[in-house]
């Protein structure tokens, strides 16, 4: 059962995290979805906040999206946009919400080289909000993993 202390204190140590591992809130690129600082943190939960903004983790087997087996569209916390679909979902292990490929446009990646080594960043491509990486080590047809944090992503159930 989720607390409104747990929640708490999970946002404040994602929020650390984020800030131990030189988080850094995105520059405002040129993403269709511009927010000051303030704005993000009036309308994301403190954990969102941390993620979408400064690129921190949820910790693993944290989200009840790992075990999300209905069939539907998984979009951004931040922003409502489209990003994975239910058919490209799979249980990979690892504790993190875990797909072979997003929906077309939905994500753009970037080079991360926090904690000594090189990683490949997912974000929103609407808003730039940090939702997680991909990895080369995901099933066939695209052999990619992409690891998502769930509390970034809002599961939106087909409509029967």
């Amino acid at each position: 059962m989720t607390t409104r202390r747990g929640l708490l204190a999970g946002g404040s140590l994602m929020a650390l995290l984020g800030a131990l591992r030189g988080g850094r809130a995105r520059a405002a690129e040129h993403f269709a979805i511009v927010r000051t600082d303030a704005e993000w943190r009036r309308l994301l939960t403190p954990i969102q906040y941390a993620i979408l903004r400064q690129q921190a983790t949820e910790p693993p087997f944290s989200s009840p999206l790992d075990h999300e087996t209905r069939h539907g569209r998984y979009d951004c916390a931040g922003c409502a946009n489209p990003l994975f679909s239910s058919d490209t979902k799979y249980d990979s292990g690892t504790g993190w919400p875990s797909f072979w490929q997003p929906l077309n446009g939905a994500v753009d990646t970037s080079a991360d080289r926090s904690l000594m080594m090189l990683r490949t960043e997912v974000h929103c491509h609407r808003c730039g909000g940090h939702l997680g990486h991909v990895f080369d080590d995901g099933p066939q047809p695209t052999g990619l993993r992409y690891c998502m944090n769930g509390a970034v992503l809002t599961f939106r159930p087909a409509v029967a």
